[in-house]
């Protein structure tokens, strides 16, 4: 904000869960929180997890409006998936460790397999800033995610 207001631009701080969103065709529109935002050139978004849904809703709405997005909706929800995110950079060849994802925790046995055994890192899908990562430098280590035991 200080920075935009240095170079002379007219910024605003929007909190977007007080935005709400107006869906008629050809015309869409956002309201804060009663008054209609109209005539924005760009829109920098600072999107946290809390709330990603929301506000990938609020962004996609903006560029339907014509409005100009430093960090598109689409690319957003990418990086917010763990899962799509690999899976393009593996598209593109990007190199990467062997990784392995289950759905559920009762599956760790078969991850573990699949990335040819400890040490490993395991990871829940949907976590932030590190929670749910357990670095195991055994079989038995990745024990504390699931519900079944191992053997070496």
């Amino acid at each position: 904000m200080k920075a935009a207001k240095q170079r002379g631009h007219e910024a605003k701080d929007i909190n977007l869960l007080k935005c709400y969103l107006c869906i008629t065709t050809h015309r869409p529109e956002i309201y804060y929180p009663q008054k209609r935002l109209d005539g924005f050139d760009a829109v920098i978004p600072r999107i946290g997890a809390s709330i990603s849904f929301y506000g990938l809703a609020v962004l996609r709405q903006f560029e339907m409006m014509g409005v100009y997005c430093l960090n598109e909706s689409a690319a957003i929800g990418r990086s917010k998936d763990k899962l799509r995110s690999l899976q393009l950079l593996s598209r593109k060849g990007i190199g990467m460790p062997v990784t392995a994802f289950a759905h559920s925790p009762d599956d760790t046995r078969n991850v573990i397999e699949l990335v040819k055994g400890a040490p490993l890192v395991l990871k829940l899908l949907e976590v932030t800033q590190g929670v749910g990562v357990v670095m195991a430098e055994t079989n038995k280590a990745a024990e504390r995610v699931s519900s079944k035991p191992f053997e070496d």
